[in-house]
Order: structure tokens, then sequence, then C-alpha cells
């Protein structure tokens, strides 16, 4: 069995949750970082990280770690930590390719005592059932006899600089009580917040996507009644604001669901569901409401555009924000690009800007050219969607002077201005 002082440690995928692990660990013991990609390799030895998750500051503490992208550097190490993502398919499927891919060249590189952690978001059960067998066929070695398994579910939050990885508690697990206790105790000499570890692998499994799962059906709720509110004609933030003068009131707010995890987790719950004859009503229900806010927002707009006399096939909708959220880059599962093709399937002409973005990467992901709304390229109205910093602090003034005409609507999604202001500004405003 490995002991902790034979640890060599190689975290597979350097992505949001791959590289500040990798970074951790690569500040105490031996740390092979990799990556398929050789790009993102030569961006990280060069001291630069795009996602802005690790700063080169802390990149450079980082002295035991190395970058690699060939797979027989893996075959020094002896600790595996998999963080590649898990995505949806085009039907809301769970996609598990890159996590076979991983466990296929795992299967080739791993040697007899070994351990293998996947922190990749699943539904229960996934490890042992798809995972552990492509190890095994691979590698010719036997589970929990040549080598062992552990399962510890990622809990970074894209961009914030406040709950980083070493300070939020992380669950562990093992395949075996014993393995189970060297895992807690691998993860527990960088997690400052400490470790909790799960009776079993899929107990593990399982609290990472009811997690999200949980906050995707507050927010589901909320949305739903953001819709009902504005049928009425009262503002949901006020009634939020109201209702949170109550000691014991969840203080969730309607907003358009994408990213890697919210958007994303309660899928693989109810595929699980489905398989072992259970289908899920309350789950699919919020998802359901989250999946069709983004159309919400873009015919909102425009029905208030309409009201106010404005052609929509002949004007411009600035839209403020394309990443999924806040101060940050990451455009995974956005559920702006959404809120975009509901625009133009009213062939209304938008201009998206975000000074976040990767223009590149959002071009290519998504079909879309970023571009400008200033004074010199006013639009016709204004959808503010993410709540960055740039947009959060503009005044009512400098919004307005990004607009033209008499009657411009501004679609506040995350409720970030006053809306007060906004209408004493000559904004119609709609917000979620």
């Amino acid at each position: 069995m490995l002991q902790i002082e034979q640890l060599k440690i190689a975290v597979i995928g350097l992505g949001y949750v791959g590289l500040p692990l990798a970074v951790e660990f690569g500040k105490k013991t031996p740390t092979i970082g990799f990556d398929i990609y050789q790009k993102r390799i030569d961006e990280l030895r060069s001291g630069q990280d795009h996602t802005l998750e690790v700063s080169p500051e802390e990149l450079k503490k980082a002295e035991f770690l190395t970058y690699s992208a060939d797979l027989e550097d893996l075959k020094n190490a002896n600790f595996y930590i998999v963080t590649v993502p898990t995505p949806i398919d085009h039907v809301n499927r769970p996609d598990l390719t890159p996590l076979q891919k991983a466990s296929e060249t795992l299967g080739k590189v791993i040697s007899k005592n070994d351990i293998v952690v996947f922190e990749s978001t699943v539904y229960p059960g996934a490890t042992e059932e798809v995972c552990v067998p492509v190890i095994e066929k691979f590698s010719g070695l036997k589970f929990n006899q040549d080598f062992f398994v552990g399962y510890s579910p990622e809990r970074i939050n894209p961009g914030d600089k406040v709950n980083t990885l070493t300070k939020i508690k992380k669950i562990t697990s093992g395949s075996t009580p014993e393995v189970a206790n060297i895992v807690d105790a691998v993860y527990a000499s960088i997690i400052t917040a400490g470790t909790y570890k799960a009776t079993s692998i899929k107990v593990a499994e399982a609290a990472k996507v009811i997690e999200n799962t949980q906050r995707d059906l507050n927010i589901a709720l909320v949305n739903e009644l953001s819709v009902i509110f504005d049928r009425i004609g009262i503002d949901t933030v006020d009634v939020l604001e109201a209702a949170g003068s109550k000691w014991n009131f969840l203080p969730f707010r309607p907003g358009l669901v994408g990213g890697h995890c919210i958007g994303v987790d309660p899928y693989y719950l109810t595929h699980k569901a489905e398989e072992v004859g259970y289908n899920p009503q309350v789950i699919l229900a919020g998802r359901r409401i989250n999946d069709t806010m983004a159309q919400y927002v873009a015919q909102s707009t425009i029905k208030h555009m309409i009201k106010n006399g404005i052609d929509v096939t002949q004007a411009t909708v600035g839209i403020l924000g394309v990443t999924f959220k806040e101060n940050c880059p990451d455009i995974r599962n956005s559920k702006i690009a959404d809120v975009i093709n509901e625009f133009k399937q009213w062939n209304v002409n938008v201009v998206v800007c975000d000074p976040w973005a990767d223009a590149e990467e959002v071009k290519h992901e998504y079909g879309i050219e970023l571009g400008t709304v200033n004074a010199e390229n006013p639009v016709d109205s204004l959808v503010v969607a993410v709540g960055h910093n740039e947009f959060r602090h503009m005044t009512a003034t400098e919004l307005r002077h990004l607009v033209r005409g008499e009657k411009p609507v501004l679609a506040d999604v995350k409720s970030l201005f006053d809306r007060i202001e906004m209408v004493e500004q000559g904004f119609t405003v709609f917000r979620l």
C-alpha cells in the first residue's frame, strides 16, 4: 500500500479545477500537472494562467510542480487526481467521454498499488461502474487488489478570490477503509478548512451532485416567482427584500443558470434516477424553468421595445456580458448565448461586449463576434446580462450615453442598478 512519504502526485487536466489543485500540492510535494493541450502546458510554463484562477505569483510558489503533455511523465507518479470536465450532450444526457478517455490514459500508466482519485462531477456509482472497468481493461490490473480509487468532488467557484481551494472543506472517500484514510490525509495536507471523510465513494458522488441540484431548485423557484410577479405588476427584488426581513428566509435571487455546475449537475442525478427506474419530477421541473429564462429575458425585452414604439427588426440591442458569471472569463454553458439566439430569432441585431471574455474563445464556442457599445457606437436598448465590476459601477448617466432614442429599454438581468434612477434617465426598466 502507498505510504504518504512516498507520495508523487499527478493532476490530470489543468483547467479551473486542476490547476489550483496542482499548484497547492506543488508547494509541498513532487507533482506533475498533465494536460493533453501543449498550448496550455506552454502557457503555464511561461508563468501565466488565462483562466485567472492562479496568479503568476502563486504559480512561482509551486516549486515542486512540473507541467507535461507527455504520457511517459505520468508513469513517475503513484497518486493520480482526475479533474477533467463532465459536460452534458445536446439532449442533456451525461457525456462521460472525457472521463473515459482519462481512465484509458491512466490504465496505460499506473502501476501496482497506485491510487486514482476522481474529482469530476458524476452520478452516484459512475467511478466504480464506468471508470474502474476502463482502467482495469487498459492496465491489466485488478481493482482493490492491484490499484485503488477514491472520489473527492471539486468545489471550485470560478472567479471567487475569497472561497478558494484551501478554504473550502473537502469531501474525501476511498474504495477501501485504508485507502479512504490515505486519500483523506493527502487532501488534509493542503486544505486548511479541513476534510470530511464520506462513508463510501457513492455517498461522496451523491453529495456533490445534490449540492448544485439544491441550488438549481432554489433559483428555479425565484425565477418562477419572478415571472408571476411580472404579470402581477410588482417588482421581484422588492418582494424578496421584504420577505428577507424574516430570519429564516433564504436569499436566493432570480437569474440565468449557466456555468459548468448548477445547470449541468442535476442532469447527472436525473440520469441515474431514470436508470434505476424512478422518474424525477421536481428536479426536472426546476431545470425546465431555468432553461427557459434566457428566452424569457429576450422576449420580455422585445415586448417592452415594441410597447415603446421601437421597430425591433430595425433596432440594435447591446448585450453587456457573455461569461456565465461576473468578474470571470469562464464562458462554459453561458446562457447569454441563448439570450442572443432568441433575439436573432426575432431578427433583432445584437452587439455583444465583454471585457473579461476571450474573443477567439467566444467565436469558437458560440459563433459570436464580440463588439463595442459606447457613446460613439450607441444601441437602441440594453441588456446588462453579467455583473462585471465594469458594468456594475456604471452610473445611470453613463448607461444612458450608450443608447439612443427617447424610450430605450434596459433589461437589468442581475438587478444591479437603482430602478428609479434608471427611469429618471428615460429607461423602461425590466429586471428578473
